[in-house]
C-alpha cells in the first residue's frame, strides 16, 4: 500500500464517525480483524465483534478530529486525533496495520486516563 491509501483510510474513518456510518468501518476492516481500544484490554476479534463495538461508539455520539498528521511505516499508518462526545474528550494515537488487501488487520488505540477531560 503507498502512503496515500493508508491518509484515505484514516480519513475514511473519521467521515464514518462524522456521517455515523457502520458501513464505512464495515468496509475498512478484514473479516478477520482485531481491535484493542485502549490497548491492554479485551481484543473485539472479527468483522462482526468489531462493528459491535464501533456501534456503540457511533450511537455515542462520538466525533473524531485528526490532531496532526498521519505517520506511514512499512505497512502500517499511527495517527493523533481526539475524540469528542457529549462530556468528555479524549486524546487518542491510533495504528492500523494493513493486510494484503489494503484492509485494516489490527487497530490499536493508545490512551488512558491522563489523556481524558470531562
Amino acid at each position: 500500500m503507498e502512503a496515500q491509501d493508508k491518509i484515505r483510510a484514516v480519513e475514511q474513518y473519521v467521515e464514518a464517525f462524522a456521517n455515523t456510518d457502520i458501513d464505512i468501518i464495515r468496509r475498512m476492516y478484514a473479516d478477520n480483524a482485531t481491535v484493542e481500544d485502549p490497548v491492554g484490554t479485551p481484543v473485539h476479534a472479527g468483522l462482526d465483534a468489531i462493528c459491535t463495538f464501533y456501534e456503540g461508539a457511533l450511537k455515542a455520539g462520538a466525533k473524531l478530529a485528526l490532531t496532526g498528521k498521519p505517520r506511514c511505516a512499512g505497512n502500517a499508518v499511527a495517527f493523533p486525533f481526539q475524540v469528542t462526545m457529549p462530556g468528555l474528550v479524549i486524546d487518542v494515537i491510533d495504528v492500523f496495520e494493513f493486510d494484503k488487501d489494503g484492509k485494516v488487520a489490527s487497530m490499536k488505540a493508545y490512551w488512558g486516563p491522563e489523556n481524558m477531560q470531562t
